[in-house]
């Protein structure tokens, strides 16, 4: 994140309550100021937004814009359904997914030199999210088999296409159907397996367009199964911008973007649009060293900042709990939320 004076102050613009005393703690010994949409503006200080919510009109130009957004360890459960985050980011240059400008993220890989302790550091923390079967959500229950076949298995992950990881991250094409389409027709002989997102199939999105279809153009459709075991069971993934190719960079399994995640461009992915900025290469552990170390901030459970290491311990202990179990009350909890916030 860019370098902000310490004794400026933070306003966050049109937050929800629930947030609040999370992105206190991003921000220790700040003021941190939470003003309403259409509220009065500041005339100084840091602006903070949430993912690409755009400027306000009228804001002096001497305050600097601050993004925050979800990282990608994020918890034990949706952020559509207001589970606790364990990680967030904070951008000063832009946001991750946004390809259309430079982020943070991406000034690190494009810059940074990282040590090998720096290094060792990342590559441990890899083998800890893949030995403990973590990824973003952490959701899924049921048991999915790879099929007895000799045909190539590859798996195309669902994206919430109202999301601004697609406007602002696939310059081509932006739907689920139209990167299924893309998949078959690049690869006829494989055996396609499309999982709609998790949000998508909690009903707490929409299907994207002819999404109910998908099974025109794969060989199966899974929902309730864990991204760990899909990712460790088949030979390739395809993605738009989808989360679930860095994770299965994390495990060594080839991603094919057709679009331009911020994991795309350093010769760790197939690309089928090369983005021009970015032309340095980098190995995954460099990737994990500034996407997982660097870029993202941790919030322990019992308030304030924690290390990469000690969020997996706390998300290892979550997931083990819930153990795939879902509470009674946790469907009427998302009819409340589809009821009364809304479907987005």
């Amino acid at each position: 994140m860019r370098s902000i004076d310490s004794a400026t102050d933070i306003h966050a613009y049109a937050f929800p309550r629930w947030k609040w005393r999370f992105v206190r703690r991003c921000f220790p010994g700040r003021r941190v100021h939470f003003l309403p949409a259409g509220g009065a503006l500041p005339g100084s200080g840091v602006l903070l937004l949430w993912g690409m919510a755009p400027r306000p009109a009228g804001l002096p130009d001497a305050v600097a814009i601050l993004r925050m957004e979800d990282g990608f360890l994020r918890s034990v459960g949706l952020g559509a359904e207001l589970a606790r985050p364990v990680s967030w980011v904070v951008d000063g240059r832009g946001i991750y997914y946004d390809a259309t400008q430079e982020s943070d993220l991406e000034r690190l890989l494009a810059t940074a030199e990282f040590t090998a302790a720096e290094l060792g550091r990342a590559r441990a923390l890899r083998r800890r999210i893949v030995a403990a079967r973590l990824t973003k959500y952490n959701v899924g229950a049921r048991v999915w088999r790879r099929p007895s076949t000799d045909r190539q298995v590859v798996l195309v992950p669902g994206q919430v296409e109202s999301d601004a990881s697609l406007a602002y991250g696939a310059p081509g094409i932006r739907t689920n159907m139209a990167l299924l389409q893309a998949v078959r027709q690049s690869q006829p002989d494989a055996h396609v397996v499309y999982k709609p997102h998790p949000d998508v199939v909690a009903r707490l999105r929409k299907l994207g367009q002819g999404e109910d279809q998908a099974r025109c153009w794969c060989d199966e459709v899974v929902t309730d199964v864990p991204m760990a075991d899909l990712l460790d069971a088949v030979d390739e993934v395809q993605v738009l911008t989808s989360l679930a190719g860095f994770e299965a960079l994390l495990r060594r399994k080839p991603v094919v973007c057709h679009g331009q995640p911020f994991y795309s461009g350093w010769g760790l992915t197939e690309d089928r649009l090369p983005h021009p900025r970015r032309t340095r290469r980098r190995s995954l552990d460099e990737l994990v060293a500034a996407a997982l170390v660097a870029y993202p901030l941790y919030l322990g459970r019992d308030g304030g900042l924690v290390t990469p290491e000690q969020a997996l311990d706390e998300l290892t202990v979550w997931k083990q709990r819930k153990a795939g179990r879902e509470p009674w009350w946790q469907e009427i909890y998302r009819f409340f939320l589809r009821r009364f916030i809304g479907v987005r």
